[in-house]
């Protein structure tokens, strides 16, 4: 019989599945739970040592004489942590993989005076590559946070290289109840082989090959990661998912609101490249479908698992293996036993191309719509026409758009790469990156803003450095609209002033200040002829075009555009 607690038991199971088969236990009541479960696991044997320090050091003896393989040391909380630091720093000079194991307090007592307290994770500093410290999980999204969290430590004790990493447990009283029959089966995170047939790319797993409705997901890279022909391949082989941060955008968040929780559409297996993906729709529905992952990446030691599903990690070396993503994923005779017999492999073949059909007929549709939709006078028209205009522009240009609003406006109607500050998702910074683009490049760099954004990064213009390339699109509806859309908010009586900010600012005086050209806009016929002197007058000095909207106009406009799409 195993622990009551459930990190505990998740923890057991993945040294388990990892293959950790040795494991050093010092005494103590706090670690208790620990030690009894990896006594109770039939796959580890355990090595009792009474001195902590003299404890780390035979795990690294044990590693040693088994080639170099991890081995877990696990000690009870408080100061009996701190007797492994000696061990940690030989074991990371080493490149041992050492699994530290340390049983905590909850940490509601940390620093409260109660018995063998003190802060534990971090303990070791830059001595381990990964310390994490697991939840009690309460639900269904904890248990996948502690069972991410153990397999990112154990993943990364043995990437590249093995090092010392450390799992923090917190246990709360009681500690000794073991009615737990079994232990729980735990998905794992592993590293994909480098297999012979490639030299740039580890190869991918069986069940992306043997997939019925296999999906390629790709978030956002850098300009020209992913080219326009690499796209077109994948996407008459897969189902690509795709907004215009990662390359060409593909209109698959209008499809997926369509269908809602729809199970035809939901894939069976997925394959993430790149970093976020905006849509937060996209990204429950892809939770939602349970569907495993691999995420292919440049550097194997980043573990990201952004569906919740994460089961594998392969690594590219070369941008070289983009462009031959298509051939690289596609099943051939180098890979044909990870696949079944001949008429199974001709069912999969055959639901393969129905699922692909399905979805790039919905695509289809969507794309049609948001080339054919004419929205009233808003943002959204604003930033269609634009698009539009921009698309005869002959000269080389570049596109930032700021977060909320404006990057979900982008998704709808570029048709080209944008930069977007979408790594932390904030609206700090959009204007300033834009700018500083601007100042190292000839071409012309335009960046769309929401008021909020641009007022905040004001200072942006405060630059001397500036030149005439900049163009600016200040999108103002005197407020943060992306907040009026959230269910339930209208109903505080802090939503307007202090949630969305609403303000009556404009931006002239601030380009007044800053010798930046100044142009308004408050209907459909001023913005358009804005758009086009933006584009095509010269300036030695940075303009910008602000065009005033009105927020609910640019909510209601936003979802009727979502309700008309018909598939």
């Amino acid at each position: 019989m195993y622990s009551n607690k459930e990190n505990v038991n998740i923890l057991t199971a993945l040294l388990a599945a990892y293959g950790v088969r040795h494991a050093v236990v010092c005494p103590g009541s706090r670690n208790a739970p620990i030690v009894h479960n990896l006594n109770e696991c039939p796959a580890i044997k355990c090595y009792p040592v009474t001195d902590e320090r003299s404890a780390g050091f035979c795990a690294i003896g044990i590693s040693l004489a088994i080639g170099m393989k991890p081995v877990a040391v696990c000690v009870t909380s408080g100061s009996a942590l701190l007797n492994l630091a000696p061990p940690v720093a030989e074991a990371f000079y080493r490149h041992i993989p050492l699994i530290v194991i340390s049983a905590d307090r909850p940490a509601q007592w940390i620093g409260q005076l109660d018995g063998q307290t003190l802060p534990q994770p971090g303990a070791f500093g830059t001595m381990v590559r990964k310390c994490v410290t697991l939840p009690e999980p309460h639900n269904d999204e904890e248990h996948w946070m502690c069972n991410r969290l153990v397999c990112e430590a154990l993943y990364l004790s043995t990437c590249r290289t093995g090092a010392p990493v450390q799992i923090n447990v917190p246990i709360t009283e009681p500690l000794f109840t073991f009615d737990c029959q079994c232990l729980p089966t735990e998905r794992t995170i592993v590293q994909c082989n480098r297999g012979n047939g490639t030299d740039l790319c580890d190869t991918l797993p069986d069940a992306w090959f043997t997939a019925r409705r296999p999906m390629v997901v790709i978030g956002q890279m850098p300009y020209g990661a992913i080219d326009s022909h690499t796209l077109r391949a994948l996407s008459r082989l897969f189902v690509t998912l795709c907004e215009p941060l990662g390359a060409d955008a593909v209109h698959f968040d209008e499809v997926i609101r369509a269908v809602g929780n729809g199970a035809n559409y939901m894939p069976d297996y997925i394959l993430y490249i790149g970093d976020t993906v905006v849509s937060k729709a996209t990204r429950r529905f892809l939770r939602r479908s349970g569907a495993p992952s691999c995420l292919l990446t440049p550097d194997a030691s980043a573990v990201t698992d952004p569906l919740m599903h994460l089961t594998h990690i392969a690594q590219y070396d070369s941008p070289d293996a983009l462009k031959r993503l298509p051939e690289l994923l596609k099943r051939t005779d180098q890979n044909t036993d990870t696949v079944p017999s001949t008429d199974k492999t001709a069912d999969i073949d055959v639901e393969r191309t129905r699922f692909l059909q399905m979805w790039n007929k919905e695509l289809n549709t969507a794309q049609c719509h948001s080339e054919e939709y004419e929205p009233a006078y808003s943002s959204m028209a604003v930033v269609k026409y634009f698009e539009q205009q921009l698309a005869d522009m002959e000269y080389d240009w570049h596109v930032h758009y700021a977060n909320s609003s404006a990057i979900r406006l982008a998704n709808i109607f570029a048709t080209h790469h944008v930069e977007c500050n979408r790594g932390v998702n904030g609206i700090e910074g959009s204007l300033s990156t834009a700018a500083g683009h601007s100042m190292a490049t000839a071409d012309m760099v335009f960046c769309i803003i929401g008021d909020l954004s641009f007022f905040y990064d004001q200072n942006a213009l405060w630059n001397t450095s500036l030149k005439g390339n900049l163009r600016i699109i200040l999108l103002n509806n005197s407020g943060g609209s992306i907040f009026r859309g959230l269910p339930g908010l209208s109903e505080s009586a802090a939503a307007d002033k202090l949630v969305t900010a609403c303000h009556t600012t404009n931006a002239e005086g601030i380009c007044t200040q800053n010798d930046i050209g100044y142009m308004a806009a408050h209907n459909m016929e001023e913005m358009q002829l804005g758009i086009v002197t933006l584009l095509t007058r010269h300036s030695e000095r940075p303009m910008l075009l602000e065009v005033t909207t009105d927020a609910a106009t640019d909510n209601r406009v936003m979802g009727d555009y979502f309700k008309s799409l018909k598939l």
